[in-house]
């Protein structure tokens, strides 16, 4: 679609062969595809959100055609939780979050994966750089969703952004092998809600003189940042839907709900002006794991830990981080929360380190009870360059960093299970 004449006003687009109509269609004339967008503004809008379609279980799929007609969670064992299910286990009423017995309640039949990070990782990677063909404007939020900010495409590209997004759908489907939903609009919020509105394969839009009345009777945890608490909150003072709050004045808003009031205030009133930063900052890199059974055996748990270590570690080079603070993170059996942490006056990446200071957090705890997960993390990030300098002083830190990098050299050229510590065995 070649813009022409400025004058003319594009309202509908094919979804399949991308031809545009100056009045609104119920099918392409061209290809004949009843996949229509129409929107009467919608050469004005270019804030996306792109979602990836119940990602780790496409990717399954894709790669496995045993599994295409059959109920699919992925998830970590029957004490873990859903990290997501396919359409099918959906209709049954599992979702992510759930934990994995209620899962298999619902959908007995269901086939049970285990993540391949790496593998969804290398999917979204593609599309990233698919997305980044269109713009640089390009904000991850996880693995299977970005927001995008088309703005000043049309004239790069000479095609307005709902063509573009049409396209880079097609293409995803067929150099990814997913699918993904997309949501325009003029900001953050409301392109993030569209994205949810038709899946799976959705393409929705809401522009600025339909978004008050389509907030309007929506419940109050669609907002964003109204969680479980401030949701029971609203509810116990009969504030069910959008419009309620709406209707109210700001300074009332911001009198019974603090600082979080003005945030869901203009939100309800479609505001929102949150730009797309396309460096999100890493503030922490952590891993955690749910353990089958219920335990607080050390030998276990120790082993455990330096799994989880080595896993921060190999993280953290990658994105070329490191951290002050080690922090362990505990689930009692009675589903008791327990974080502990502890700063060093060096930032590292080494294994051997996070592992030492996170084993002397681990063993204050060790015999208050029984653990069913255990998760360790950084924080306080640095950039690697000021990480794990030569200590003039503590001459086994540096024997410790010494080992670390050659076993990662080693590990570099010829695989990671090639050469271990004999705690990992």
């Amino acid at each position: 679609m070649k813009i022409k004449n400025k004058d003319i006003k594009i309202v509908s687009v094919c979804r399949e062969c991308f031809k545009t109509f100056i009045i609104k269609k119920e099918f392409c004339d061209k290809c004949y595809s009843v996949n229509i967008i129409s929107n009467d503004e919608i050469e004005n809008l270019n804030i996306a959100h792109v979602d990836c379609d119940a990602f780790y279980a496409s990717i399954e799929k894709r790669d496995n055609p045993n599994y295409k007609n059959n109920p699919l969670i992925i998830g970590g064992g029957k004490r873990g939780v859903v990290a997501t299910a396919c359409y099918i286990a959906r209709t049954k009423g599992v979702k992510s979050a759930m934990p994995m017995y209620k899962a298999l309640k619902l959908c007995p039949e269901a086939i049970i994966i285990k993540p391949n990070i790496q593998k969804y990782k290398k999917a979204s990677d593609k599309i990233n750089k698919l997305m980044k063909e269109m713009t640089p404007l390009v904000e991850p939020l996880s693995l299977d969703e970005a927001f995008l900010d088309l703005s000043g495409t049309t004239r790069l590209h000479k095609k307005i952004p709902a063509v573009l997004l049409a396209e880079l759908s097609k293409k995803i489907i067929e150099e990814v092998g997913i699918s993904v939903s997309i949501g325009l609009s003029y900001n953050k919020f409301l392109a993030k809600i569209c994205s949810d509105i038709d899946k799976p394969r959705g393409f929705s839009i809401i522009n600025k003189e339909e978004a008050p009345n389509y907030l309007q009777d929506k419940p109050v945890e669609l907002l964003w940042g109204v969680g479980k608490t401030l949701k029971h909150k609203l509810n116990n003072d009969g504030i069910k839907t959008i419009g309620q709050i709406k209707e109210m004045k700001l300074n009332e808003v911001i009198s019974k709900y603090g600082a979080i009031g003005s945030h869901i205030f203009k939100l309800s009133n479609a505001e929102d002006n949150r730009v797309i930063k396309p460096f999100r900052k890493v503030k922490s890199i952590s891993h955690e794991t749910t353990f089958d059974k219920d335990t607080n055996d050390e030998v276990f748990l120790k082993k455990i830990l330096w799994d989880l270590c080595e896993k921060v570690s190999n993280r953290s080079k990658n994105k070329g981080l490191g951290g002050n603070t080690i922090n362990i993170k505990i689930k009692t059996k009675d589903f008791k929360l327990i974080s502990r942490s502890i700063t060093i006056d060096e930032p590292t990446q080494i294994a051997e380190i996070i592992f030492q200071a996170a084993k002397l957090l681990l063993l204050r705890e060790i015999n208050t009870n029984k653990f069913r997960l255990l998760g360790v993390g950084l924080s306080n990030l640095k950039e690697a360059e000021i990480c794990d300098l030569y200590d003039l002083i503590n001459i086994d830190s540096n024997r410790d960093k010494k080992i670390e990098f050659a076993m990662d050299s080693i590990r570099n050229r010829f695989g990671i299970n090639l050469i271990k510590k004999g705690r990992s065995i």
